[in-house]
């Protein structure tokens, strides 16, 4: 925009414009009232440039002839009006930089007045807001941003100018096809050719000059015709659409439309539409309505994905009347044909009937595939009608018997119509299946041949099977299944597949890993068994307790891992990322399972194998060995450390095996580290006078564990008791009864017989107790070096004997329960060096010194060991219990759990 420097007499501030900050020239002998009012006005051209139309004064008045308050401007030079503008209550007013008041004409053109003074456009300004109620303080008298276009122009002026079409005649076909381009870009002037069109029956007159331009060949008019009703049809008006797509007009449309000017020649769309597509009756349709919304619903799709050129990123919401219009044209064909009970009856009777031919029963397929393609426009509660209709008429027995049909297309199409189903009800879909399990044979169950066609789907880039495991999928997933107060779905519905469908599933798996290498490596079937491992690895993921076992009882994940030698990388990938997924749920069974079948062998063969190349493979290998790491996974890292870590010595482009060996000394450290600390003296007064509940804690703990050897007995000679072992005493003794009362058991224990109670000073109808004590005793107690003491309550006979010797530690022998001889069984160790047996008499002052000691209670109860344990630091007597283990298992006695306490 050009403007000129400001003529004026004294220093006053420049008009301002959009674009520029000073305006034209104003009259050298101006007042000071005329210099507040004084404005240029500018309009907005179609290059969206403002062009000045002129300087002059402005006013706000009533106006006769606009019926309103108006804003005039009087031209400066001659007085002549400039602006006469009715303030519209709709109308958006902006004040801008203080001296600018810009709005929007009705005909959709802008305009703008530039105040030369700021006092000048706030009086304006007061004078608009009042004329529409709006607050002067406010910079914008309309939010246009949050009201819709519908509500923006409801309130339209009668005042306003009307759009006048030219008339419908050959010559001005020109003149129309600019109205209707110009009025697409104009929300107002769209709107009144829409009015004008609808009311005015425009578009069959545009349809007679189609007919004269065909029979005349006038092939700029039909050019001149396409452009006008593609413009129609962006108009996005449905009652235009309504007289356009009717019956008799519809066909013409699709003739102007044939002649688009980008084209060397015209398409042939009524040719197509009148001989090439043929409407068919599967079942005879009685309802004439339901007929003709039928054809009006195609040619209407036709129109929209055919004829019309696609639409600019600008023209997308211009035709979304049309999709509007055919989606309820099928809802209403949806609800028209369910209404129809006897139409459905008969569709249903007809697929499952043994006697209807191949050909007649694919027409119904499609049909039936159609009408659930259609339900997918339907509200939820109205869907949900539609699809228990479709249950109630039996479907899904209906599928089963088109699954098993020879024809490829006939069972795709059957794919698509499941899907719809299992899309809107999975739970529909288990229900049946696990009821149909109760009466037919696996081999002809809807799942089963879901899967078989999975199986044998003869695409080359196996679309089919992609889309029967997603549908597989979704019916094996927990997250949608239902659980009641009666049932639950996930329990059912998994117990039926796994039994019943899992073994069809993985069949060509096993089949093609029978050997340690594929039996079959082309890239169909390698596909396929990456479909296969897809899901078998959803089931690791989602289904624990059901998949576990399958795994276990079939060495799955060991069939699955020769596919690690596959020439296909995707498929190694798959087999990787399904052991991956099992070592990533840290069972301990898993585990187990792994290190017994030495179920990383193949994985470090496959990555050894790779070599140096930086490849997926590679990445997933070392993924897989770095999460065992981070997570400390013990056995898994003791187990990998130490049958393969030499291949890995070399990699040092990583640090994950680095880290692995790392972790396996740390953890061998830890296991020796409390032999190294048993050569200290362990025994302490205090140790015996812990709390009651950290020794419940501990027992649990002990009685816990499922590793343990079996029941053994700790036998020590006999010695004099002391004070403090005769507390010690008392306190295990009420900790026995504590747990007797606590396990409700019976009184009748199963200990044997060691010591006599008379020897031992203690009531025989004590419960059984069995003590090897030894302690470090202080030279003044006149002992000796070591007291040791054996007790038994309920026992008979002698104890065992010791003698002396130079040894720095204890070690007790502990004897599986067997009947004493009457010289104390058949135990025998070492004390102080000496030798335990049960021909050896005990002295209270044995020979010999002993630097340390150690303290073990052994606490026979009837379901096995409860006492406190301090394990020595000797390896000789580790030896010994290991060969006692083995003794006891030689003579199959029967094991009982045996826990231990560590202090």
């Amino acid at each position: 925009m050009q403007t000129g420097k400001c003529n004026r007499v004294t220093p006053s501030p420049c008009l301002r414009s959009p674009g520029n900050p000073c305006a034209g020239p104003g009259p050298p002998s101006a007042t000071m009232s005329d210099t507040r009012r004084r404005v240029k006005l500018y309009a907005l051209n179609e290059d969206r440039q403002w062009d000045d139309r002129g300087t002059g004064h402005v006013s706000s008045s009533y106006v006769e002839k606009l019926k309103g308050m108006s804003l005039l401007v009087r031209a400066e030079s001659d007085g002549s009006v400039l602006l006469e503008s009715k303030i519209k209550p709709n109308t958006a007013y902006q004040k801008q930089q203080d001296t600018l008041i810009v709005w929007s004409e009705a005909e959709n053109y802008d305009l703008a007045l530039s105040f030369q003074e700021k006092a000048g456009c706030d009086e304006i300004w007061e004078k608009i807001c009042q004329v529409q109620g709006k607050d002067p303080s406010v910079d914008i008298t309309q939010d246009l941003l949050d009201e819709s276009e519908e509500e923006r122009y409801d309130d339209m002026p009668e005042a306003a100018p009307a759009v006048e079409l030219p008339p419908c005649e050959l010559g001005r076909l020109v003149d129309i096809a600019e109205l209707v381009s110009t009025s697409l870009a104009m929300p107002v002037r769209r709107e009144k050719l829409m009015l004008v069109l609808e009311t005015e029956g425009y578009i069959k007159k545009l349809l007679e000059l189609f007919h004269m331009c065909e029979d005349l060949e006038n092939t700029d008019g039909l050019h001149h015709l396409f452009q006008i009703f593609k413009g129609i049809f962006l108009l996005n008006s449905t009652a235009i659409f309504e007289v356009m797509l009717s019956d008799s007009c519809v066909m013409d449309v699709v003739g102007c439309l044939e002649y688009d000017p980008s084209l060397p020649e015209p398409k042939r769309h009524r040719d197509f539409l009148n001989t090439t597509a043929r409407f068919k009756e599967v079942i005879p349709i009685c309802d004439p309505e339901l007929k003709q919304k039928i054809h009006q619903t195609y040619r209407a799709q036709y129109i929209q994905d055919v004829i019309l050129p696609t639409p600019s990123l600008f023209e997308e919401n211009l035709v979304s009347c049309l999709s509007s219009y055919i989606f309820f044209n099928k809802v209403d064909i949806v609800k028209l044909l369910q209404e129809d009970e006897k139409y459905l009856t008969e569709l249903f009777a007809q697929l499952t009937d043994e006697a209807t031919d191949d050909e007649k029963r694919r027409e119904l397929v499609n049909f039936l595939k159609e009408f659930c393609a259609f339900s997918q426009t339907l509200q939820p509660q109205d869907r949900d009608n539609f699809f228990k209709a479709l249950s109630c008429l039996g479907i899904l027995p209906a599928l089963e018997v088109v699954l098993g049909m020879d024809d490829a297309q006939v069972r795709n199409a059957a794919t698509d119509i499941f899907s719809y189903i299992v899309e809107y009800s999975p739970s529909m879909v288990r229900e049946f299946v696990v009821q149909e399990a109760l009466q037919n044979d696996d081999d002809i169950l809807l799942i089963n041949l879901i899967i078989e066609q999975m199986i044998c789907d003869t695409d080359p880039e196996l679309g089919g099977a992609v889309q029967l495991v997603a549908l597989l999928r979704t019916l094996i997933d927990p997250e949608n299944m239902l659980a009641t107060a009666n049932k639950t779905e996930k329990t059912e519905f998994l117990s039926f597949f796994y039994k019943h469908c899992m073994h069809v599933l993985t069949a060509p798996l096993l089949a093609n890993t029978a050997e340690d290498k594929p039996g079959k490596d082309d890239f169909q079937t390698a596909q396929l068994l990456s479909l296969t491992l897809e899901l078998l690895t959803f089931c690791v993921e989602h289904h624990t307790y059901h998949i576990k076992n399958y795994i276990m009882n079939k060495d799955l994940l060991r069939r699955v891992l020769v596919l690690m030698n596959s020439r296909h990388s995707f498929l190694a990938l798959c087999a990787l990322r399904f052991m991956r997924r099992i070592v990533g749920m840290k069972d301990e069974l898993y585990n187990r399972y792994i290190i017994k079948g030495n179920l990383f062998d193949p994985v470090v063969r496959a990555f050894l194998n790779n070599g140096s190349r930086y490849n997926l493979l590679n990445s997933a290998v070392i993924e897989l060995f770095d999460f065992i790491r981070t997570e400390d996974m013990k056995p898994l890292i003791m187990h990998i450390v130490e049958n393969f870590y030499k291949g890995f010595e070399d990699i040092d482009y990583v640090n994950t095996f680095k880290g692995l060996k790392m972790r396996y000394e740390q953890e061998r450290d830890r296991m020796e580290t409390p032999k190294a600390d048993s050569t200290t003296p362990l025994l302490r007064n205090h140790r015996f006078r812990r709390d009651m509940r950290t020794l419940e804690e501990e027992e649990e703990i002990w009685f816990d564990d499922e590793d343990e050897v079996e029941d053994e007995e700790a036998v020590v000679p006999p010695s004099e008791k002391t004070k403090s072992e005769e507390d010690f005493i008392d306190h295990l003794g009420k900790f026995i009864e504590r747990k007797k009362a606590k396990d409700n058991e019976d009184t009748d224990l199963l200990a044997k017989p060691s010591v006599a109670p008379a020897a031992l000073g203690t009531k025989p109808e004590s419960p059984v107790l069995k003590l090897s004590l030894s302690v470090n005793a202080a030279p003044s107690a006149g002992l000796g070096p070591m007291l040791g003491l054996s007790l038994s309550p309920s026992a008979s006979g002698a104890g065992g004997s010791a003698g002396g010797g130079g040894s720095s530690g204890v070690t007790t022998a502990l004897c599986s329960e067997k009947p004493l001889s009457p010289l104390g069984g058949s135990c025998s160790g070492t004390v102080g060096g000496g030798a335990l047996s049960p021909t050896a008499p005990l002295s209270p002052a044995s020979p010999g010194a002993v630097s340390s000691s150690v303290a073990t209670i052994s606490i026979s109860a009837k379901r096995g060991l409860v006492g406190l344990v301090d394990y020595p630091d000797d390896e000789d007597d580790e030896e010994e219990e290991e060969e006692d283990d083995d003794e006891e298992e030689v003579n199959e006695t029967p094991p009982s759990k045996r826990a231990r306490l560590e202090s």
